[in-house]
C-alpha cells in the first residue's frame, strides 16, 4: 500500500495496519457501540475468527486512500453527529499515525443499539 524510500531502505504499510488504526479510532468515538460486518459472509467469518479489523474497509489505488466504516450507534444519540465525529477521528488518527492523506472516510450506520433498557 503506502511506500516510502529512505536511505536505510523502504517502508511498506499494509491495508490491515490502516484498518486496525481506523478500528481503534472508531471504538473511541462517542456514540459508537461497536462495529458491524459489511455483509453476511464477513459476519460469519467474524464469528469464527476474531478479526480486529471487522467492519472496516480500506482502498488504496496508489493516489487516494479511502476508508469505509460500518458502525452500530447508541440509540438516542444524534446519528449525523456521531458519523461526523467518527469520520473526523478516523481521518485524524490515520493521517497522524502513517502520514498519508486520507481522501475519503465513509461511515455506514448499520444499526442502533439500546444499552440502558430503563
Amino acid at each position: 500500500m503506502g511506500q516510502e524510500k529512505t536511505t536505510l531502505g523502504s517502508i511498506h504499510i499494509a491495508p490491515n495496519a490502516v484498518a486496525t488504526i481506523a478500528y481503534h479510532a472508531t471504538l473511541q468515538s462517542y456514540g459508537v457501540v461497536g462495529l458491524a460486518p459489511k455483509n453476511l459472509a464477513e459476519g460469519i467469518a467474524a464469528t469464527i475468527t476474531r478479526e480486529p479489523t471487522r467492519g472496516v474497509g480500506v482502498r488504496f489505488d496508489g493516489e487516494t486512500l479511502d476508508i469505509d466504516i460500518y458502525v452500530i450507534v447508541e440509540y438516542g444519540t444524534r446519528i449525523s453527529s456521531v458519523a461526523q465525529s467518527v469520520a473526523n477521528a478516523v481521518r485524524y488518527h490515520v493521517e497522524k499515525t502513517i502520514g498519508l492523506h486520507v481522501h475519503q472516510v465513509n461511515v455506514h450506520v448499520q444499526g442502533l443499539r439500546v444499552s440502558n433498557p430503563d
